[in-house]
């Protein structure tokens, strides 16, 4: 894909940011971590000939359980990013099991620049999970300001058009469970919106090479 530049995405992005859609808490199941990534990964089984999609949209997380995020939080750099180098063969074979049902995911990953120093170490990751077949395309900040009236927009993940779960996170970034939304008058709007930023976004491979490759190191975080 050519590469989009920053103001054509913004353009795209302006033409349906109106139609952003209601996420009504009140219709949604509120899950707790262990219980939400259960229901998740059993729906991700799931899918045969189907897609997934994930709209990223904070700038700092906490992740739970990752020796390379471990590594970043030290300041260890290049420790953070051999450990990306050996998780390649685990990327194989998820891969392999989600071309055998034809499972597709997407992430929509919005970014703020200057990248913070957690968005530059998962783009770094998210450039490896490209290269075995996730779809994953960045976004400029700037082409979803007019949205964010309030509050950003929020950190979800739809599965096969069916559920969607808008995942929480504490003020530190901690994952905090999820709310499960099954109506599809929620769920249907929602993917359709996902799948417009996509569209309307870069592929993180032309956005790595001009934006994250020349960076130096980050700080600790």
């Amino acid at each position: 894909m050519a590469r989009i530049r920053e103001t054509d995405s913004t353009a795209l992005f302006s033409m349906f940011e109106a139609q952003v859609p209601a996420l009504p808490v009140e219709r949604g199941e509120r899950l707790g971590n262990e219980e939400y990534l259960c229901d998740f990964r059993a729906r991700d089984a799931a899918i045969r000939n189907g897609a997934s999609w994930k709209l990223e949209r904070m700038q700092h997380f906490e992740e739970v359980g990752s020796p390379s995020r471990d590594a970043l939080r030290r300041g260890d750099w290049a420790g953070a990013l051999s450990l990306f180098e050996e998780g390649r063969e685990s990327l194989r074979g998820i891969q392999a099991d989600e071309e055998a049902r034809g499972s597709v995911f997407h992430r929509v990953r919005v970014v703020a620049e200057p990248l913070s120093p957690y968005v530059q170490w998962e783009l770094h990751s998210l450039r490896i999970s490209a290269e075995y077949g996730e779809r994953v395309r960045v976004l400029p900040a700037e082409a979803v300001a007019a949205a964010e009236v309030g509050e950003l927009l929020p950190e979800l993940t739809i599965q096969d058009d069916e559920a969607l779960f808008q995942v929480l996170y504490t003020e530190a970034g901690v994952p905090d469970g999820a709310i499960r939304f099954v109506d599809p008058d929620i769920v249907g709007p929602w993917a359709a919106y996902v799948r417009s930023a996509y569209a309307a976004a870069e592929d993180i491979a032309s956005y790595f090479h001009r934006v994250v490759a020349p960076l130096p190191p980050p700080p600790a975080a």
